[in-house]
């Protein structure tokens, strides 16, 4: 496991490992621990929407990647409780075709799970901000017309700048601090690819 990244996340590079990831009940097991902290399988449960025992399966098959691990923090003996191996996790796309399939695999299961916050957050948590953190809120839609190492040099500023939040404790944020959740998709264009907003403005 390499924690060298900005974040400290858990880097995956092996196709078993992305494939193993590529699962949504996996997915909600890793995300909650990592949210919410050391949970038991049984505590786990109505969160993810599988049994314990299920969820046990589970838990050992990301263990045997080095996603999650036994927390010893726990005061009973009687459950096993877990803990996220990383505050967060990221991969990149392999070189061999079998690491890319599994690359795109993952990356599809993501995109289906997180599809869906944007719209939760404005019909749950939207309505009950007050006025100055609701005019923080933004939906943006930039296209660029940049060369990859260009995007890289993006990436690699976007990562700098928020690190520092991503890694300070939250007991060490201020006093009028709230989760914030930042999704950033970079999507490239495939050579030809028309731009819909050129298309309407022709239009």
């Amino acid at each position: 496991m390499s924690l060298t990244n900005p974040y400290g996340d858990f880097e995956i590079t092996d196709p078993q490992a992305l494939r193993a990831l590529a699962h949504p009940v996996r997915l909600a097991i890793l995300e909650h621990l990592q949210r919410h902290g050391p949970a038991t399988a049984t505590q786990l449960s109505p969160h993810v929407g599988a049994t314990p025992s299920v969820l046990s399966w589970h838990l050992r098959h990301l263990a045997s990647f080095g996603l999650v691990k036994d927390w010893d923090g726990a005061t009973s003996k009687r459950e096993r409780w877990w803990q996220a191996a990383a505050r967060g996790f990221r991969f990149n796309l392999p070189d061999d075709p079998e690491g890319q399939s599994a690359a795109r695999q993952l990356g599809g299961e993501m995109l289906a799970r997180y599809a869906e916050l944007p719209h939760r957050w404005l019909m749950d948590d939207e309505p009950r901000l007050d006025t100055g953190w609701r005019r923080l809120a933004r939906t943006t839609n930039t296209r660029i017309r940049i060369s990859a190492d260009e995007l890289r040099e993006i990436e690699d500023a976007v990562e700098k700048i928020l690190a520092p939040y991503v890694r300070r404790p939250e007991r060490d944020a201020p006093a009028d601090a709230r989760g914030v959740r930042i999704l950033r998709y970079v999507l490239p264009e495939a050579d030809g690819t028309d731009d819909p907003a050129d298309d309407a403005a022709e239009a």
